[in-house]
């Protein structure tokens, strides 16, 4: 008796700075599992041939995010899909974060321009940032200061230009302290956590390349994180079965402020297993679990 047909998703070419990918294979093949590395956009793959399609380093989706939606939901018919369509639907649009701020969830204060709006920028006293609401690896994204808005009027316009919605947050300064928190969750549980250092520094353009996960270490997360991190996971509408999730958190600007989503991911999140080898059987067995249902 063969052991279930897992794909494990990734994008084409296979990108090589995925450590998940290689070790999560060897560990489900281990386990008697049939695993392939597959591209999305592959027309050569038979999805139908597979018991579980799990979504991992699909990261050129944000240039052609209709289109990966598309997949995910003919996909969807075919076989199992994790995590499914719905949630790659909702969670590829960073607007989603009004969503939660709406739901009461902390969140990044963010404001939102789409192609045809006038593009005017929100005032600022204080260092900003602007991105696209489709967007991995801090693609596209920068670091302005208050004296800067005519460059971020050029970064939205070149936004409107390529067709994306541009975001604008301020820049959270404690960030530059106590960096970034990733909580990674796996069947329903908290799994791990990370702790990374600030992705954007000033006068870095948009349009460069950024190291989306400098210097990451493993975290004990604060109750608070824990907290937060809990309560955006259950503001997602429809209350969608997860396979796995990861909270992005950073800090308020007030120490009393208390941690804030900074994105919540659900598509295709590093998850840190190279950090966290113990977590490795776990994730494993509940993948299999999945492929088996």
């Amino acid at each position: 008796m063969t052991g279930p047909r897992i794909a494990l998703v990734t994008r084409r070419p296979q990108p090589e700075h995925d450590r998940d990918l290689p070790v999560l294979a060897r560990a489900l093949d281990e386990a008697g599992a049939e695993v392939r590395i597959v591209g999305w956009d592959d027309p050569g793959v038979d999805w139908a041939g597979f018991d579980l399609a799990l979504i991992r380093s699909t990261w050129d989706y944000s240039w052609r995010a209709e289109e990966y939606v598309a997949w995910a939901e003919r996909c969807a018919k075919l076989t199992r899909l994790a995590n499914p369509a719905d949630v790659v639907r909702w969670n590829t649009d960073k607007r989603y974060l009004g969503e939660l701020a709406a739901a009461g969830v902390p969140t990044v204060p963010t404001a939102y321009r789409a192609p045809g709006d006038d593009g005017e920028l929100p005032p600022a006293d204080r260092e900003f940032v602007v991105k696209p609401t489709s967007g991995a690896g801090a693609r596209y994204a920068a670091r302005y200061g208050a004296d800067e808005r005519d460059a971020a009027h050029a970064h939205v316009a070149r936004l409107h230009e390529e067709g994306f919605t541009a975001m604008v947050q301020p820049y959270m300064r404690r960030i530059d302290v106590t960096g970034e928190r990733a909580l990674v969750f796996v069947g329903g549980q908290f799994l791990h956590a990370i702790r990374k250092g600030a992705v954007l520094a000033p006068g870095t353009a948009f349009d460069a390349d950024k190291v989306s996960h400098p210097d990451p270490r493993p975290w004990r997360p604060t109750e608070a994180e824990l907290a937060v991190a809990e309560r955006a996971l259950a503001a997602i509408p429809g209350s969608p079965e997860l396979l796995y999730a990861r909270v992005d958190l950073v800090d308020g600007d007030d120490p009393d402020d208390g941690p804030r989503v900074m994105e919540l991911e659900l598509v295709e999140p590093n998850l840190f297993l190279g950090l966290h080898p113990d977590s490795l059987p776990r994730v494993a067995e509940l993948i299999l679990k999945a492929a088996a249902q």
